[in-house]
């Protein structure tokens, strides 16, 4: 049985940054990861958008993590010379009914110390000429940023710091290490080409989508621990044709989503998503048949878009641990006390705003770990 001081399980943005601050705390860090290669899945297939912090409910860890998370990562990404782009945002009301709901989104992003211009209809078009709207928001703080440079950045802190990461390499079981005889660790078995079992002092499990799954597999985790898990799916669609907007142009937020709003890549290439399509199998097939959908949400907030104009992109899968018709739930980080295995801490429903708030998720875990 091989051992180590700290597992990471998961190499996607959150697990990447949760290992390098443990590797800077000065733990010997080992990442696990069953894909081929960093950010496979969640990570790779999101809006790559920076959030200012303006929609979490008061006193959640999805609040203070964003706003401290979008503050380190535009420091992060200065200091690595990361390319990123302060865009700006502009959420909209789509007519008079909404104006209360963008006024009391304003008043809750400001309690939060997220500050938003108000602007009227003119204003707003003066900023973006294409947008029909009956009012606006305008958000400073808010940008898109190239994740893929931003985790390969984490990395190569990670192994500065003499972390490992290891590929091909899924966990498929373990569990408390007093059951196998190693008291004060935790057991993993791991797959793969070069298969083995690990005892650690520390795992900490960022598996996202596979975080549920990963935990039911340790012998002496609480089953109670273990929350609920849903999928929903999330189709976008790519902009042929010059795009419109030089801004993030969102719409009112629901319960479970922020809209089918615009965003754009560190190209300038523009695109629409994502939607919010409840599933129950990890398919990242575009969804083609819901291109009507997007034409009319798109149409009201830029009227002009064209017939044709949109084509298939790509799809993600929130790894949310709310059911359809719920109330937001937090992001949830569980400590040992919670789990019932010592040494084992896990995240669960880090969904957006995770990418953003990346950097202070993985402190926030290393100053709960000893």
């Amino acid at each position: 049985m091989e051992t180590a001081d700290c597992v990471v399980i998961g190499a996607g943005v959150v697990g990447l940054a949760v290992a390098r601050a443990m590797a800077r705390k000065g733990r010997e860090v080992l990442v696990l990861e069953a894909e081929t290669t960093f950010g496979a899945v969640t990570s790779s297939r999101n809006s790559e958008v920076i959030h200012a912090g303006i929609y979490y409910a008061h006193g959640s860890l999805k609040e203070r993590l964003c706003v401290e998370g979008r503050d380190k990562l535009y420091a992060f990404c200065d200091a690595y010379r990361i390319n990123y782009k302060r865009t700006t945002k502009l959420v909209y009301a789509e007519d008079e009914s909404q104006v209360p709901g963008l006024k009391k989104l304003q008043a809750h992003a400001g309690l939060s110390g997220v500050h938003m211009t108000w602007m009227t209809k003119a204003e707003a078009q003066r900023l973006e000429p294409a947008l029909h709207c009956a009012a606006a928001l305008h958000s400073p703080l808010s940008g898109i940023v190239d994740s893929h440079g931003y985790m390969l950045a984490m990395i190569g802190d990670i192994e500065t710091s003499g972390g490992v990461i290891a590929y091909n390499s899924p966990v498929t079981g373990g569990g408390a290490g007093d059951l196998a005889g190693k008291t004060g660790h935790v057991v993993l078995d791991v797959g793969g080409s070069a298969a083995m079992r690990i005892a650690a002092r520390t795992v900490i499990n960022c598996a996202g989508l596979g975080a549920q799954p990963l935990s039911r597999t340790l012998k002496g985790v609480r089953p109670d621990s273990v929350p609920a898990q849903h999928y929903a799916k999330g189709n976008y669609f790519y902009l042929s044709g010059r795009p419109p907007f030089t801004r993030l142009i969102y719409p009112l937020p629901g319960v479970a989503s922020l809209g089918i709003h615009y965003t754009l890549d560190m190209a300038g290439q523009g695109r629409f998503g994502p939607d919010l399509q409840w599933v129950t199998t990890l398919d990242y097939h575009v969804d083609e048949s819901r291109i009507g959908l997007f034409y009319a949400e798109i149409r009201k907030y830029w009227p002009d878009l064209p017939d044709g104009a949109l084509r298939p992109g790509y799809s993600g899968i929130r790894p949310k641990i709310q059911g359809p018709g719920e109330p937001g739930v937090d992001f949830m980080i569980q400590t040992p006390e919670q789990t019932g295995i010592n040494g084992f801490i896990a995240l669960y429903g880090i969904e957006s705003p995770g990418s953003t708030s990346s950097l202070a998720i993985g402190d926030a875990v290393a100053e709960r770990v000893p």
